[in-house]
């Protein structure tokens, strides 16, 4: 069952195949996704992996939590479910 792993403190250069093919020398990844700023479509220094296996994504964890990817210190750790718990985004009038 593949597993999704949150990445933080992602260096702004780095890209979605260069996330992949860091985490690809642990094991098998089905997805890795650099989020990108809607406006500017600059990196917001963090994205997400998905691992094949639940063995690969714990080796993932281990291997690059606290190491360094394109000059950055990484964290590593189980993507959390995205929850309703922030307030919403208020509209400006102009």
């Amino acid at each position: 069952m593949a597993k999704k792993l949150y990445i933080g403190g992602l260096s702004y250069n780095t890209t979605d195949e260069a996330l992949k093919e860091a985490f690809s020398q642990v094991g098998a990844v089905s997805s890795a996704k650099v989020i990108t700023d809607r406006m500017s479509g600059r990196s917001r220094g963090f994205g997400f992996v998905e691992m094949e296996s639940d063995d690969d994504a714990a080796k993932a964890i281990e291997m690059w939590n606290g190491k360094e990817l394109d000059g950055r210190r990484l964290t590593v750790n189980e993507a959390r479910p995205l929850t309703d718990q922030r307030p919403p985004r208020r509209e400006f009038s102009r």
